[in-house]
Order: structure tokens, then sequence, then C-alpha cells
């Protein structure tokens, strides 16, 4: 099944457009999960126990991951999640050209990573985006990022008039596959834009909790004909920080229940 038909199921099966970031800083872990021998997977593991019955996909970033220990923890935390019934967006960012892109590729191959969806940069251009959309897996261009200092390149006004992210937009929204944006919900203003240009492309929209982004923007622009993802990290995960044993992982559970009620108010 193409990604975005998936996607569409889960949301109507949860009532929820929540993304759950698993971001597993090991110095933010709590102590009864650094003992194991994957301290990342023990941690994920129960933050998707208590959280998958609110989320509509998980949003692990690779960052993360970058060691042997990581990456065997992220095989198994998306697998877990796909015993959920929760498909995952690998937050990477790839892009590259030729032989290099296929390889990134790979992480959305059922003998690689087998994520459901990836994140991709778009300033390599079209060619270095092709071998991410030969299949049915999802493709997330970045366009506005919800950081400050996306604006130093993102916002460049070009000759045409239309600023960079803008152009992004448009790009995007002629490729042909399981497209979607990365906007962020720290200006709606800019949501509400790329909406405009790319009417059909369901968007990824972080900087909701910690970042403090306009949650009902951005389900009012980033959600095409309902589909679409709104992602917390750190709001939700980190949720129960100065909570211990199992009161830690169900402050994640209600935290990702309060986004979704929240967000669903504006659905």
């Amino acid at each position: 099944m193409a990604f975005f038909d998936r996607l569409a199921e889960r949301i109507a099966a949860t009532d929820s457009v929540v993304s759950v970031g698993l971001d597993p800083d090991p110095d933010r872990l709590p102590e009864h999960v650094t003992d194991r021998d994957l301290p990342r997977w023990a941690f994920n593991r129960r933050i998707i126990d208590a959280t998958h019955e609110y989320a509509a996909a998980y949003k692990p970033n690779a960052a993360f991951y970058e060691d042997p220990d990581g990456w065997r923890a992220l095989e198994e935390t998306i697998a877990y999640a796909h015993g959920k019934d929760v498909p995952v967006v690998l937050d990477a960012k790839r892009a590259d050209i030729g032989n290099t892109a296929r390889q990134y590729a790979r992480s959305l191959d059922p003998d690689g990573l087998n994520a459901d969806a990836i994140t991709v940069t778009p300033y390599m251009g079209r060619d270095a985006l092709a071998p991410f959309l030969n299949t049915d897996a999802g493709v997330f261009v970045l366009a506005r990022t919800s950081n400050s200092g996306g604006a130093d390149l993102q916002d460049l006004e070009l000759a045409s008039g239309e600023t960079v992210y803008e152009r992004v937009a448009g790009m995007a929204a002629d490729l042909q596959g399981e497209v979607g944006l990365v906007v962020g919900a720290t200006a709606p203003e800019e949501l509400e834009t790329v909406r405009s240009i790319a009417p059909n492309c369901p968007f990824l929209v972080p900087g909701i909790g910690a970042q403090g982004g306009d949650a009902e923007a951005a389900v009012e622009y980033g959600l095409s004909d309902g589909v679409g993802l709104v992602n917390s990290s750190r709001g939700i995960i980190f949720a129960g920080e100065t909570a211990s044993g199992d009161d830690y992982f169900r402050a994640a559970g209600a935290a990702a229940r309060q986004l979704r009620d929240r967000l669903n108010d504006s659905r």
C-alpha cells in the first residue's frame, strides 16, 4: 500500500495526526533504562507502549542512532512500531546523487531499515531526490523548517520574486510519487503560503511542543484531505522527566493524548 494511503488509514483508526518523535538523547534517558543492553531501544519500547494508541506515526531522528548500538536500537524500534501497526518516518534529511543517493534510499527497503517514509533535503535538485521516489514509501521534502536559522537561506528572494522555500514547495508539488513537505509550525503565515503552492501535498509539521509552534495553524494548513502529521518529540517523550518508574512513561502517554485532543479541536 502506498504510504499516504496507509497513513490515512492510521489517522482514521486512531483519530489522530500526532507524530511522536523518537529522539532518545542518551544524556536524558531515565536511570531505569540506562543499564539495559540497548538503552535507547529499551526507552523507545516503553514510549511506544505508552503512546501508540495516540500516534499516527513515529519519527525517529537518525542523529540519535549514529553508532553501532544505535543502529541496532533503531532497527528494533522500527520493527516494534510496525508490530503496533504504526508507520515510521525516518528523519534523516538525506539526499545525494548517483550511487550515494541509491544507498541512502535503502533505508526504505525491507532488507534495509524498512522505514515507511524519509525526510530529504532538496538543495541538490531533482536528480538527488529521484532514487527515493521509485517506491510506495513516503518522501517528505524540507521546505520551510521550524528553526530560526532556517530563514538564512529559505527566505531569500529569487529573481522570480519567490522565496527559496516557495520554489522548493513548487518543485516538490510537481514530483511524481508519495511526496509531502516539511513545513514548521513556528511561522503560521508560511504554512499558509506553502499550502497555497502545494495544495495536494501532506505536510509533516515539526515545531509543536518544545519549540512553541502554532498547533491550530499546523492542522488548518498541514493536512491535505485530512492527511498529514504534526510532530512533537521532546514535549512527549520527556514529559515525565521529573517522574520515576512507570509514571515516567505514563506521562508520555498523557502528553501524546493531550496533543491529539488539542489538534482534534482544530480538525
